[in-house]
């Protein structure tokens, strides 16, 4: 009751931030204002939403199956740096120079170009003057950013809250109203709970997004794997999952999916949350290890995720003074079915067949 009641409440300002929006698509389905094409394949990979839908991991998917084969860049907002201006990676740059995002790129891919800028229509022709060579940009987060027009736009909504059911900023969390979904050359269900879709489901997300007849829909969910220590000098002890119990600390739009994972793998789980891409700060460090240190259970670690250690690594003789028995959790993207190979093909015949 109490939140329909804000959602009531909330209505009025999301029909003004709905307004603002659809006059600014307005101005774009008119030629009033025009998205900038480029002679090079560029992807896009984005959401309707302030997040949680799973893009990163969806960036690093391209990633690796592009990048033996193109020389690749991603192009992303680098939010919350404290650079301005476009900039290309370069191995001395953290999440402090570049952001989380970018800095995990950099770290897991040193072999293709990351770089980061706040306008990305004049970071392309930045990017292509200085290394001519790149021959395909992954846009990370750029579905909003339409003054720049992909070559190929994918969007992603997580299966536990797709678009359809959500609504527009400040009463739900859509930033452009449901039907921008058009605009879209692919939407993946990410983050399915599930390892296969049947046909019948298939069929009834088809009616809960209706496609349009150049739309491809594909599913996807999270494989987690190994855990690694966040730094060296944390010893890596074997871990029995069933005997661990977990503090989880994240900065993320939502960690319920993830917090469902270690649930269904280790003892005991407490969650210490914090804000999408919260920079920690030592006083943060310093709340997190007394939290740790005044659980009163035995056999427990720290879990984070691959963005959040980005952000955690700034405080890294800190977190080694007290000893922080810090584990990173990284995810790859998995397509569920026979998805991955109708994906994976739909997006290397688009690249074969690109034409400017």
């Amino acid at each position: 009751m109490r939140n329909l009641i804000i959602s009531i409440l909330l209505a009025p300002f999301a029909l003004i931030y709905g307004l603002g929006v659809s006059l600014r698509n307005f101005f774009y389905s008119k030629g009033l204002l025009k998205g900038i094409e480029f002679n090079i394949p560029v992807i896009g990979v984005g959401n309707l939403s302030m997040g949680g839908a799973g893009k990163t991991p969806h960036v690093e998917y391209l990633v690796r199956l592009l990048k033996d084969y193109l020389e690749i860049a991603t192009l992303s907002r680098g939010y919350k740096r404290k650079t301005k201006g476009f900039l290309i990676a370069t191995p001395k740059d953290n999440v402090l120079s570049i952001g989380d995002e970018p800095a995990q790129f950099l770290q897991k891919f040193p072999d293709i170009t990351v770089t980061v800028a706040e306008n990305r229509m004049y970071a392309i022709p930045a990017l292509i003057g200085k290394r001519p060579q790149i021959n395909t940009v992954i846009l990370d987060d750029a579905f909003q950013h339409r003054s720049v027009k992909p070559s190929l736009n994918i969007l992603l909504t997580p299966y536990s809250r797709p678009f359809t059911k959500d609504f527009l900023l400040p009463m739900g969390r859509l930033r452009e109203w449901r039907s921008a979904y058009q605009r879209a050359d692919v939407i993946i269900i990410s983050k399915c709970h599930k390892n296969s879709i049947s046909s019948e489901e298939r069929e009834q997300w088809k009616k809960e997004i209706p496609l349009l007849p150049q739309q491809k829909i594909f599913f996807s969910k999270y494989k987690y794997l190994d855990l690694y220590p966040l730094f060296e000098e944390i010893p890596q002890n074997p871990i029995r999952e069933e005997d661990i119990n977990v503090l989880l600390v994240c900065a993320l739009a939502n960690a319920d999916y993830l917090a469902s994972h270690l649930e269904e793998r280790y003892n005991r789980i407490n969650r210490m949350e914090y804000t999408d891409h919260h920079l920690f700060s030592e006083y943060d460090i310093s709340r997190i290890n007394n939290l740790y240190q005044n659980w009163d259970l035995n056999n427990k670690i720290i879990i984070t995720t691959e963005k959040d250690a980005e952000r955690l690594k700034i405080h890294k003789k800190v977190i080694l003074e007290h000893q922080m028995p810090i584990y990173v959790l990284p995810v790859e993207v998995q397509f569920l079915d026979e998805d991955q190979v109708l994906f994976d093909d739909f997006v290397k015949q688009f690249l074969l067949n690109f034409k400017v």
